[in-house]
């Protein structure tokens, strides 16, 4: 990942509304190794192998909070982390613990309850100094997010029985963004391109984004990374390819001379993904030990706003529930991050997520809410048009079951009707004319 340390300095972060995620039936059949082959052969960046060079900067909100100390999982998707309220002018190191020696360091690494491999060495070193010593801030707004983001994390692992540890990938992919977009066109916590995030049953289109979704995005990421376990059968090998793309990864590995072992096959691989490994070692470091070296988790501002998802199978435009429910569009907007223009596609199941207390109201003005401005809204695009048919009367043409006709030098309003087989009343009416002038050039509609 290009630059993948400056990826701890984020925006915002937006919790996307919860989904039951199922994948495509074809998708539980793919054997692993034809998913790797398949993720080969996208676009050489169509991969989750990108950091984000730059974030889109987005204006900073404020908190979604619950007033539950025993937050449940619906709310806990809801929950918006903004820069702005997380003061972390306190939480900065209170004494030098940057000087440690070596041996600190690796013990505390060794204690940690990991099944994936985190050893210690000079890289490793520097990237933990980098996020302790030159981001406390950063980690304080981390720890403080990862109360939220982990434990659906490790709902989600734990159902694929894979490492807890994997949940810090999206600390260094999108430092828990979940709207972050790179310059490459990843998107997403887990920073999915498009074709790779088709491939793991999400779905993106002009209308929805779901790369922007908490669940299913980590829904995806979790297959993703279990098919590459299926292959490598090393944990920091799936990292690495994770970053990188498989392909990068075997070819280090013949380069190696078949060798399967991330640090044999180091030397071998692009600069970024050499640097990956020891920032997912530094993260898991920072977040596990971040208060042994002073730093706090981020205050937050007690505001509160209990959220509740519904489904829908009709289409639907924000606008409509925003003027309808007296709800700011910026607020639905961050509530429901995945429809990229406000607008849900209906046809199949959809969801919409909306502070708890307009739920009821929605439930029972749905159907005025989806026929308000509907026309300019929401059915605003023919399903079916006429081709042009030219008439029998020279200069008229007829589309959509109205006649258009020129009008000539010398055509009067009573002579066109007679022409057309209706009255000149009926003409000013269709046309809006208050009297009889007309002017050559211009068209009049005969709607019969």
């Amino acid at each position: 990942m290009k630059k993948i340390f400056f990826s701890i300095v984020c925006c915002f972060a937006l919790l996307a509304q919860a989904q039951d995620v199922q994948m495509p039936d074809s998708m539980s059949r793919m054997d692993s190794l034809e998913i790797i082959q398949q993720i080969d052969s996208l676009a050489s960046m169509d991969s989750v192998e990108l950091a984000i060079d730059t974030i889109v900067p987005v204006p900073p909100y404020y908190t979604l909070w619950s007033n539950d100390t025993a937050l449940t999982d619906i709310e806990l998707r809801a929950l918006e982390w903004s820069l702005r309220w997380l003061d972390t002018t306190d939480c900065v190191a209170t004494h030098d613990t940057t000087t440690l020696p070596d041996s600190v360091y690796k013990a505390r690494l060794q204690a940690l309850p990991c099944v994936i491999e985190l050893p210690y060495n000079e890289r490793v070193r520097a990237f933990i100094l980098r996020y302790v010593k030159r981001s406390p801030k950063q980690v304080a707004r981390l720890m403080r997010m990862s109360e939220y983001y982990f434990p659906l994390f490790e709902e989600v692992l734990g159902r694929y029985q894979l490492p807890y540890e994997l949940e810090c990938l999206p600390i260094i992919e999108s430092a828990l963004n979940p709207v972050a977009r790179s310059y490459v066109g990843a998107a997403g916590l887990w920073q999915f391109m498009p074709a790779t995030a088709k491939l793991f049953g999400l779905e993106v289109n002009s209308l929805v984004d779901e790369r922007m979704d908490l669940l299913k995005a980590t829904e995806a990421a979790c297959r993703f990374l279990s098919s590459m376990y299926a292959v490598y059968h090393d944990w920091n090998l799936v990292i690495a390819a994770y970053n990188c793309g498989a392909g990068n990864v075997n070819k280090a590995i013949r380069r190696a001379g078949g060798k399967r072992d991330f640090w044999s096959i180091y030397p071998y691989l692009p600069r970024e993904t050499r640097n990956y490994v020891p920032i997912f070692i530094a993260a898991n470091y920072a977040m596990n030990y971040g208060q042994e070296h002073g730093i706090c988790k981020a205050p937050v501002e007690d505001k509160a706003l209990l959220t509740d998802t519904i489904r829908t199978t009709r289409r639907l435009h924000l606008q409509q529930v925003s003027e309808n429910l007296g709800i700011p569009m910026d607020e639905l907007r961050r509530l429901n991050p995945q429809y990229s223009r406000d607008i849900l596609p209906g046809g199949s199941a959809y969801t919409l997520c909306l502070p708890a207390e307009k739920v009821g109201a929605f439930i029972d003005q749905e159907d005025s809410i989806l026929a308000y401005k509907a026309d300019s809204l929401i059915n605003n695009r023919r399903a079916e048009i006429d081709l042009a048919k030219v008439t029998s009367i020279s200069g008229a043409y007829r589309v959509n079951g109205v006649t258009y006709y020129t009008i000539k030098r010398g055509d009067t309003l009573g002579g066109i009707a007679k022409k057309f087989h209706c009255t000149v009343k009926q003409l000013k009416t269709w046309n809006g004319l208050k009297n009889d002038n007309i002017r050559e050039g211009k068209k009049l509609k005969i709607c019969k």
